[in-house]
Formats: C-alpha cells, structure tokens, sequence
C-alpha cells in the first residue's frame, strides 16, 4: 500500500504539532514546516521531515513546494493549512500593516500555497485541501475584526475552490476551531500590546484589561477550551473521509456560533455582544 503523505503548516506548537503527531502515528508521511531553525530541529527530532516555510513569503512558498513535490515524486496526497496569524484591536486603531500582516499569513499565504500544488493533486487525479479557519470565521466579534475579515474571506475562498474543483479528484474542506489551549491566545495579546498605540485610543484603559486576561487566562471562553488534539482529530476525519463533509466545527462555541449566525437576527447577536463588551471592559 503506498503511503499517504501530507504537508502541514505552522508546526512548531499548538494545532500543527497536534496534527502532525496524529498524522504520523496514523500512517502518514509528513511533511511539518516552521519558520525558525530550532523549531525545524524539534520537528525532525520527531521523525517528522521539516521544511523552512513563511508563508508570508512567495520565494518561500516555491522553495517549500519543490521540496515537498520533489520528495513524493509530485504525488502529494494532502495539505493542512494551520500557520496563522491575529492581532487583535478595535479595527480604527489597526494601521494597515497591521492588517496586511493578518492577510498575508492567514489568507493569500495559504492560498498562494495550495494553488501551487494543485497541479501536481490534479494531475495524480485526487488529493485533499484543508482550511484552518475558526469559530471567527462565521462571526465577527468585537477587537479581533481585521482576524475575523481575514477567516471570513479564507472560507469565502474555500467555498468557491470546493466547487471549482469539484470536476477533479481534489476536495476541499473547512475546519474551524473554537477556543484551543495554544499559544495563539497570548501570542495575540503580545502582537496587540506591541502593535497598538493604546495611548492614543478610546480603547486604552480596555486593551490593558483585554490583553491581560488573554494572557493569564481570565476570559470568559477560557472553560470551554480544547486541547489541540481535538482539531488534529478533526483533521484526520477531514482527510481521511471518503466524503469529507463540507465544515468540521470544534468546540462548543463554535456550533453556538454556527447557529446564532443562521438562526438569530443580527441585532439581537449585537445585543448580546454588547453586553458582553460591557461586562468585560466597563463603561469606558
């Protein structure tokens, strides 16, 4: 039987790690990438193979897919798009770098990505795209808009190139994360915290409060956090379907989420946001 290979981006912890481990003790080949050279050390520790990969980068986006294709032969059976960027604030304190960066990493990134292995899945007449996305991607929520906008429009593209490719043997598949027990959630506060002129903001004196808690681990979704092993699961199933479904959702948010947005009025979710920026952060 030949082995299935696979390639997965942003693997130095969290999501990536956990679908990496899962992958390989399932059989796969993989393929994890990262960008820091001691991150790449720990992968191959694993037994994993590691590829240098920003996927803000295109030259490091064509150095990565040659690697890989090169390695299968040009039969790649999968690619798990995980690397992922946030930096929360309330959208009129983001510059546009700030908001470039968040595109670059989590939408033409991975897209740039899977358009340049597709001719090789096309070709071998099968192989598999899965979208990180996340609970964000279906609703918006107040101080992480621009990540929120930068998700929305990764399943907007997922949508449309599930369709597109639907005449060959390539499927396309979501999944989308509520909240995870990773590094993103302080990663996010620290790239607010540098980021952000507080100072100059109406939002000041609430960013303080937001970024600690998103650090010490004082928000409110903090009891309904998953492991990442949980997404990894989801990962598998994605891959390894035969009909994969459309969307895989991950935690309890996520399928709240899922129903607020097709069955209750926007008005009534921005009620209740409301009260929720209000009971977090005061009046101010």
């Amino acid at each position: 039987m030949r082995e299935r290979s696979v390639l997965i981006t942003g693997c130095s912890s969290g999501i990536g790690w956990a679908c990496a481990e899962r992958l390989s003790a399932g059989g796969w080949r993989v393929f994890a990438t990262a960008r820091r050279a001691e991150d790449l050390a720990r992968i191959e520790k694993q037994g994993w193979i590691p590829v240098a990969l920003d996927v803000a980068c295109s030259d490091s986006i064509e150095a990565c897919v040659q690697v890989v294709l090169d390695a299968v032969g040009g039969e790649l059976d999968a690619v798990v798009n995980n690397a992922g960027f946030g930096m929360p604030g309330a959208v009129e304190d983001l510059s546009r770098a700030a908001m470039r960066r968040q595109f670059e990493v989590n939408l033409f990134g991975a897209v740039e990505l899977t358009n340049r292995l597709l001719p090789a899945m096309r070709a071998a007449g099968r192989g598999r795209v899965v979208y990180i996305s996340s609970l964000v991607g279906r609703m918006s929520l107040p101080f992480m808009g621009i990540y929120s906008a930068s998700k929305f429009a990764l399943e907007a593209v997922a949508d449309a190139q599930r369709v597109e490719l639907s005449m060959t043997g390539v499927k396309v598949v979501l999944v989308e994360p509520g909240p995870i027990q990773t590094r993103f959630s302080a990663a996010c506060a620290a790239a607010g915290e540098a980021g952000l002129e507080g100072d100059g903001s109406r939002f000041g004196a609430a960013y303080a409060r937001y970024f600690a808690q998103r650090k010490g681990g004082g928000m409110s979704e903090d009891r309904f956090r998953l492991l990442p092993e949980a997404v990894a699961e989801k990962v598998v199933r994605a891959l390894e379907a035969g009909r994969p479904r459309v969307r895989y959702m991950v935690t309890v948010p996520t399928y709240v989420a899922d129903f607020l947005v097709r069955f209750v009025p926007v008005r009534w979710r921005d009620a209740v946001m409301q009260r929720q920026v209000r009971k977090r952060f005061g009046s101010d």
